[in-house]
């Protein structure tokens, strides 16, 4: 197949930023998000490091997709539910896709009933399960 505009061949770029296929193939992500929360997600996954994190503030991204305080609330709060970021103040992480995002929604740390501390205790052995 011939491409039409040759000159204009889509390459990966040299910083890093990607879209999962999944996002699409599994409509159940799309259905669940209205185009705020697509926007931002979008915004999210451009500007995410290789782990998925950025720090942008709630005024640059009300700024940069032109949406109230209240849409944006509404669309991080539609991504958090349909499991595709986890938003922990000033801190987002956009997550790798699964097969059932219904399901499989992230549970912030803040809500986990174990600490940091206690994992590694009982990782080195010095405390119980």
């Amino acid at each position: 197949m011939a491409l039409t505009c040759p000159e204009r061949v889509r390459r990966v770029p040299a910083h890093f930023s990607w879209i999962d296929h999944q996002l699409v193939r599994e409509s159940s992500y799309l259905k669940q998000c209205d185009l705020g929360a697509l926007a931002l997600y979008l915004v999210l996954v451009t500007v995410g490091d290789a782990e998925g994190l950025s720090y942008y503030s709630d005024q640059t991204l009300e700024r940069m997709l032109r949406l109230e305080r209240a849409q944006l609330l509404a669309a991080r709060r539609q991504l958090c539910q349909a499991g595709l970021i986890v938003y922990e103040q000033p801190l987002y992480q956009v997550l790798c896709l699964q097969k059932a995002p219904a399901q499989t929604a992230a549970v912030p740390r803040a809500e986990q009933s174990r600490s940091t501390k206690e994992i590694l205790q009982h990782i080195l052995g010095g405390g119980q399960p």
